[in-house]
């Protein structure tokens, strides 16, 4: 399933969802994310900004991005993000990324999404949302062999709107060190 959103151009008035203007900056933004951008991009290329998100990167994340990769998946009713070691039996960035997730999914559930936050900047697509309707997620976090697995399940449509978008950011920020998809588990 690709990352986008689930709603049809023909919610709203008129084929356009009431306004031209509207369409084009919503086709302007598919395309952009399509093509590995987020819309807080000011400017600059891609590869910069991925450099950038690295960086900030390894202040918020212990594990090595040069040697995990981030899978993220939409679903119906939400996604699932995994974070991998590259290599088999890497026991170093498997523990990192265990003892991250864990955190992380602790963190998500009371709301606080700083961390992705200062990672990929406070204007991050789906972030204000996810703050905002935290209560109405379920963040579950289970271990995998080569490293462990965040599970998003809400009922609330915006909600899954908004996962979908963060997803789709970050594997635009995250370049090379991110897919789309699973792996086999």
């Amino acid at each position: 399933m690709g990352i986008g959103r689930r709603r049809g151009a023909g919610a709203g008035a008129g084929a356009f969802g009431g306004s031209v203007g509207v369409a084009v900056v919503g086709a302007v933004t598919v395309v952009a994310l399509a093509a590995g951008c987020s819309p807080q991009d000011s400017g600059g290329s891609r590869a910069d900004r991925q450099g950038s998100v690295a960086e900030r990167g390894e202040s918020v994340m212990p594990f090595d991005l040069e040697r995990t990769t981030h899978r993220f998946t939409a679903t119906a009713t939400g996604g699932v993000q995994d974070v991998v070691a590259d290599r088999r039996g890497d026991t170093r960035q498997i523990d990192l990324i265990r003892a991250h997730l864990r955190e992380e999914a602790e963190a998500f559930g009371r709301g606080d999404f700083g961390d992705p936050a200062a990672i990929h900047g406070a204007d991050m697509p789906g972030l204000a949302e996810l703050r905002a309707g935290h209560d109405r997620i379920e963040v579950r976090y289970t271990e995998r062999t080569d490293g462990a697995t965040l599970t998003y399940t809400t009922r609330d449509s915006a909600l899954v709107d908004a996962l979908h978008d963060w997803f789709a950011a970050q594997l635009g920020d995250h370049g090379a060190h991110a897919e789309s998809g699973h792996g086999s588990r």
